[in-house]
Order: structure tokens, then C-alpha cells, then sequence
């Protein structure tokens, strides 16, 4: 299944999508929030078998918010079906 972002709500302070389907189904949903040198991301999906997709969309994405602020700080809380999925291997060894 491959799923899609959704935009619900977008402003300069903070972005809302909903995660979909090829049905535009709603199966989740990652919220953005910026706070001056920081970015703060959560986000969570229902269905853990496209749990590799959902990291796959969110990564390149936060990657391009990042290139319009130098310095960002990025502090992201992603889950799949209740499990905490890493974003990078600082993640993963800490």
C-alpha cells in the first residue's frame, strides 16, 4: 500500500498533514511546529506494514523544511502501530 501526505492545515508556525492511501483514506498524520531555531515533529500511523513508507515520506521531508532554516534544531516523536520508529542512526545508537 502506498500512502501519501495530505495537507489539513499549513502556516508559517506549523504544518498538519494527514497520512493517506491510494483511496485517500486517512491512516495517520504528522503535525510540524517551528519555534524559532527549532522544529518539532510528531507524528503517528496506523498500520505497521507501511511503517518503512511512512519513514521514507517523513525523512525527505523534514530534510527540506531543514534547508530553509540553517541551524534547525529537530526534535521528532514518530510512531507505527504504538512503536517508536527512528528517523537516523543517531536515533538508533542512543
Amino acid at each position: 500500500m502506498q500512502i501519501y501526505f495530505s495537507p489539513e492545515v499549513i502556516t508559517p508556525e506549523y504544518q498538519v498533514l494527514n497520512v493517506v492511501d491510494t483511496k485517500n483514506k486517512g491512516v495517520g498524520n504528522v503535525a510540524f511546529l517551528f519555534a524559532e531555531k527549532k522544529l518539532y515533529v510528531y507524528g503517528i500511523l496506523e498500520d505497521e506494514e507501511v511503517g518503512a513508507d511512512f519513514r521514507d515520506l517523513v525523512t525527505p521531508y523534514i530534510k527540506g523544511l531543514a534547508k530553509a532554516k540553517p541551524d534547525l534544531d529537530i526534535f521528532a516523536c514518530l510512531y507505527v502501530s504504538c512503536k517508536k520508529i527512528k528517523l537516523n542512526e543517531e536515533e538508533e545508537n542512543s
